[in-house]
């Protein structure tokens, strides 16, 4: 994880010497490209693609969108801030570490959900966070994984000092921990789903027990077309609205995402509801509006600085700027890089003339 953090700093300083495209040529683009990596609440976005519906949408705005899967999640995000992709999803700590801190100003322009128990600590022979004193814990370092594992530490009083860490990769972390009698990990679905199921595993942290702060977004380059910006919002929430309704067509899309997936309709079902999708943009936008998310920022900047994600050139979690609705900067407003915005779900909640 390391490495790929170091390579996403050096593929942002190679973004930031390319040429700088003026603005007749930024409003002169029609075509754009889209990254999205496997995960419960980005399923949808294939559906959206696969329905025609992002064509629509597209098509609506004049430009054309090419949506692509990337299987490794951080490779998506180093493409993005290379400027492979003009949007990528990603997570909120992710969104701050790898292309704000590389100096690419970016917009989380969808809120789609947050984690509400698709991620967990589990162990064998213990069935509480102190059980896991002393001993090795399997997790993708310097990932959400550790940001949660660093706060069940925190709302148990420990530290990371009182245990050690294993830099897993996420394709082996469930059999690495299932093959351990004495096995601890921090992972994710459906992982953590497969694991939970096995002999003697218990489940003492889950990410309810910090709800809104693992959050799955939408990120798109701040100075990218509005013609994009309003086709993805579009796009994603006719997804939701079919997806979250009855019927022959929502049973169609929720088939479609769990074989996209790789999983059945009930596994799919199931990691729905430790998933709190915002099926409404009205309530995404005021998520994006609350007071809790510039609590929840706060912690992930503390967390990524004091992990040394900011890299060596940051003195202070003041770094780089992250900007809120109400227009509050935590950090430097010289330099803000990651900004939160309600307009495009709130426009997307209004009855239209």
């Amino acid at each position: 994880m390391t490495k790929l953090k170091l390579l996403a700093a050096l593929l942002a300083l190679a973004a930031l010497g390319a040429p700088t495209r003026t603005h007749a040529q930024t409003a002169a683009k029609k075509s754009f490209a889209v990254a999205w990596s496997h995960y419960t609440g980005w399923e949808p976005w294939a559906y959206a693609d696969e329905s025609g519906i992002l064509k629509k949408w597209a098509d609506k705005r004049g430009i054309k969108i090419k949506l692509s899967l990337v299987n490794d999640y951080v490779e998506s995000i180093n493409l993005y801030t290379s400027g492979k992709f003009d949007a990528c999803v990603m997570t909120n700590m992710d969104a701050l570490t790898i292309p704000a801190v590389g100096g690419v100003d970016s917009t989380a322009l969808i809120i789609g959900d947050f984690s509400n128990g698709n991620d967990g600590v589990v162990l064998r022979k213990g069935d509480k966070m102190a059980d896991l004193k002393g001993r090795q814990v399997k997790l993708v370092e310097l990932s959400v994984s550790h940001y949660l594992l660093s706060r069940a530490l925190g709302m148990n009083q420990m530290t990371e000092k009182d245990i050690r860490t294993a830099n897993t990769s996420d394709a082996d972390i469930g059999s690495v921990f299932l093959a351990d009698e004495n096995g601890a990990a921090v992972t994710w679905n459906p992982i953590l789903m497969k694991v939970r199921n096995g002999k003697g595993v218990k489940m003492v942290f889950d990410s309810s027990k910090i709800p809104g702060e693992i959050i799955d977004m939408m990120v798109v380059k701040t100075a990218a077309s509005e013609d994009l910006k309003a086709a993805l919002v579009g796009a994603w929430f006719e997804t939701m609205k079919v997806m979250s309704g009855t019927g022959p067509k929502t049973n169609e899309s929720l088939a479609a995402m769990a074989k996209t997936a790789g999983g059945t309709v009930p596994e799919f079902k199931a990691q729905l509801k430790t998933t709190r999708m915002f099926y409404d943009p009205a309530a995404a936008a005021a998520f994006a509006k609350g007071a809790d998310l510039k609590k929840t920022m706060e912690y992930v900047r503390t967390f990524s600085f004091d992990h040394g994600l900011f890299g060596q050139g940051a003195s202070s979690k003041d770094f780089v700027g992250i900007e809120f609705p109400d227009g509050g900067v935590l950090g430097d407003k010289k330099n803000v890089k990651l900004r939160f915005t309600d307009r495009y779900m709130k426009a997307a909640s209004e009855p239209k003339p």
